[in-house]
């Protein structure tokens, strides 16, 4: 057996960042950039006012209350094309370019208008509400950096800095491959002996999740032909999971059934718990990442070996590792043997705002139940010593799965 970050290095280090294409703005929610945005104009691309008020200088306004002349009005997106001169200002609205002459915005609620005289009771000095050119951002400077994933905030300044196609990375394909003579899909009539299978609808969201393209091949029987010809499916894709077949005694068939394919094994078994009968390699020029058929085994695998994967072919950091916290224990656990455990628990919050990870009593990898309830995983190294309640921990919060602050 190999250590989890044994797997997880050799694992990442067989991707690599997958070629760009270019798309628009309006589907790029959720990419991965591949090249800078960069800005195309400057933002604000002149001085404007930051509110309603007057444009005015400061000067003539220093020692209030001092009444002047307006001398014109200026909406957003409109310009005054005069000069504003001694004892002169100009209405103006947020927004609207600052007329020349004028070096302060006198707001609204200070002044009161008697026609064409304007009182100001309240001085305001110069630059006072006024944003200048650049403010926000210039032409040429990058906004968003290669290997970000595009959320809200992203678009909203791609489109403000006017780039309406981004350079992202393509998504990773990735094929899914169930197999067992024991599973069939949701909704399929039940046989005697068999099961639902759980594991490729999971994955699927993981994959979507990452930003990827998920392929699903359908479940392959226990047999070699089965299994050759459903994973043939799998060519042109940039990663090929299967789920089941992976276990003492299961090993041999995918081994059997694909070695024509020209199946090259990395690796097979991890010390981990959940998740030891984990096989990477390669098979007919495509990644092959085996995991375990139990779907606890699945998904924490997929967290903790898939995602670094995808975040490699997408070329970004988010994911590479998971995220880890510190939480103190909220029962006792006992020692630990040579692999390293993932603990499904919940996560509280003690009087003083500390985390507090629970682990469920029971931890069967074929418990889906308890990974939904879960809000984290207890990361317990191999060799531990038991540890009483109250003993600090490494947590791997799981998504959507934190307490309140």
């Amino acid at each position: 057996m190999i250590s989890v970050a044994d797997a997880v290095a050799r694992i990442t280090a067989a991707f690599s960042p997958l070629p760009a294409e270019t798309v628009p703005l309006a589907v790029a929610h959720g990419r991965v950039l591949a090249a800078d945005i960069v800005a195309r104009i400057t933002q604000p691309p002149f001085a404007v006012s930051a509110m309603d008020g007057y444009a005015a200088r400061a000067a003539d306004v220093a020692d209030p209350p001092a009444t002047l002349r307006q001398i014109g009005s200026v909406p957003a997106g409109a310009r005054f094309e005069g000069m504003v001169g001694p004892g002169e200002m100009v209405r103006i609205f947020t927004g609207a370019p600052v007329p020349e002459g004028a070096d302060t915005i006198v707001i609204q609620e200070n002044t009161e208008a008697d026609g064409d005289a304007i009182t100001v009771r309240a001085g305001a000095p110069a630059g006072r509400y006024i944003r200048p050119a650049g403010l926000d951002f210039r032409a040429g400077e990058v906004g968003v950096p290669a290997g970000t994933r595009l959320d809200a905030r992203a678009i909203g300044l791609a489109a403000a800095m006017n780039q309406p196609w981004l350079t992202v990375r393509r998504k990773p394909r990735v094929a899914l491959l169930a197999t067992g003579d024991e599973i069939v899909m949701p909704g399929e009539p039940l046989g005697a002996n068999q099961i639902v299978s759980s594991n490729t609808h999971a994955l699927r969201a993981v994959v979507e999740g990452c930003g990827g393209e998920a392929i699903d091949l359908g479940i392959a029987r226990d047999d070699e032909a089965s299994l050759v010809h459903l994973a043939a499916g799998a060519r042109g894709a940039d990663l090929l999971i299967t789920t089941g077949g992976a276990s003492v005694g299961e090993h041999d068939l995918i081994r059997d059934a694909l070695k024509d394919e020209g199946l090259a094994l990395d690796f097979w078994k991890i010390a981990m718990r959940p998740g030891k009968p984990l096989m990477f390699g390669t098979v007919g020029g495509t990644r092959l990442l085996g995991l375990p058929g139990n779907p606890v085994s699945s998904l924490v695998c997929a967290l903790i070996f898939l995602r670094p994967a995808m975040a490699r072919m997408l070329g970004t950091d988010e994911g590479t590792q998971p995220v880890v916290q510190r939480a103190s224990l909220g029962a006792d656990v006992r020692e630990n043997d040579d692999r390293e455990d993932y603990l499904r628990a919940t996560l509280t919050r003690d009087g003083s705002g500390a985390l507090i990870a629970t682990p469920f009593a029971k931890q069967d990898s074929s418990m889906l139940s308890l990974l939904v309830k879960a809000q984290c995983l207890v990361v317990r190294p191999p060799h531990a010593p038991a540890a009483p309640q109250g003993t600090a921990v490494d947590i791997i919060p799981l998504e959507g799965g934190a307490p309140a602050l």
